[in-house]
């Protein structure tokens, strides 16, 4: 890919991912008391001229660099755990090694520097994101002595970002990009077919912002939950839908606490994969899909 293309594709990763209505997060649908859609939108716009350097930014970087051109016009953190994943990916999208992109990938993640933790740690910071803690060894207030990958090493067990990092995306690539392929095969428009891949997502796999934030015990719950969801009929149904909104509804009590964040952050990389691999304009295909059907019939 060439760079103007690794940002059209991180941009409209993000706008698709936050105009779907999944269950517990902003979208445009719902927006939580210091948070808005438009927040979203607007921090999606904003990193797109700091991809566009990927070809000669390294990932910290490009981490930083968005992190900071997103704080120019939005206050809150949007886009933290986003950018994180999105960051080596942009680096692998647009090199020309043969391979894979997620061979690519790997060759990036094992090239990840101490300076890039550095200016990781320095992004975190300023984003002040939720349930962060402290930890006595390599915390992101301390300045790093380690690699960006071996500080995701030292924090996989407590984020689903970090363990990402350690296991070359194990679960984009073989847990939520693959559902994202099969309920855009399965599903009417775009926006169920991504509430259906965050719902198997976060069935699959307890959402560790949740975790942080009010405990392990509640995250699993949620998951259990996401499960009878999905149990609850086909994607876009009558039942599916009305089973979607009573999941909403438990995840936005008690002040938005429980925001699955993380599990938001993973359909964005799937998406990322999508646009790299089949371009943006794969987005269009199912609504062409539809119109030529619909004429066939008429």
């Amino acid at each position: 890919m060439i760079p103007e293309d690794v940002a059209r594709a991180v941009e409209l990763a993000c706008i698709v991912d936050v105009m779907a209505p999944k269950p517990g997060n902003v979208n445009r649908d719902h927006d939580f008391a210091d948070t808005t859609c438009e927040n979203f939108l607007v921090s999606a716009w904003a990193v797109a001229p700091v991809f566009a350097r990927s070809h000669e930014l390294s990932v910290g970087e490009l981490i930083l660099g968005a992190r900071r051109a997103t704080s120019r016009f939005v206050s809150a953190n949007t886009n933290l755990g986003i950018i994180l994943l999105l960051a080596p990916f942009a680096k692998a999208a647009v090199q020309r090694a043969p391979g894979s992109l997620r061979d690519r990938l790997r060759r990036v993640l094992d090239g990840l520097t101490v300076r890039d933790c550095s200016l990781a740690y320095a992004a975190i910071r300023e984003a002040h994101p939720g349930g962060l803690g402290r930890i006595d060894e390599h915390d992101v207030s301390d300045e790093p002595t380690i690699t960006l990958l071996q500080a995701m090493d030292v924090a996989k067990s407590r984020d689903s970002v970090a363990s990402e990092y350690c296991s070359c995306y194990e679960l984009t690539f073989e847990l939520v990009y693959p559902a994202l392929l099969e309920a855009a095969a399965d599903c009417e428009s775009w926006q169920t077919a991504v509430v259906q891949t965050f719902l198997i997502a976060l069935a699959q796999v307890p959402d560790t912002l949740i975790a942080r934030k009010v405990g392990w015990k509640t995250a699993q719950e949620t998951s259990r939950l996401a499960g009878r969801t999905i149990r609850s009929g086909p994607p876009g149904s009558c039942a599916w839908r009305s089973a979607v909104e009573e999941l909403d509804a438990y995840l936005r009590a008690d002040g938005n606490r429980r925001n699955p964040g993380t599990t938001a952050d993973l359909i964005t990389a799937a998406l990322f994969v999508l646009f790299a691999e089949h371009g943006c304009e794969s987005l269009l295909k199912k609504g062409r899909d539809r119109e030529c059907a619909s004429s066939r019939l008429r």
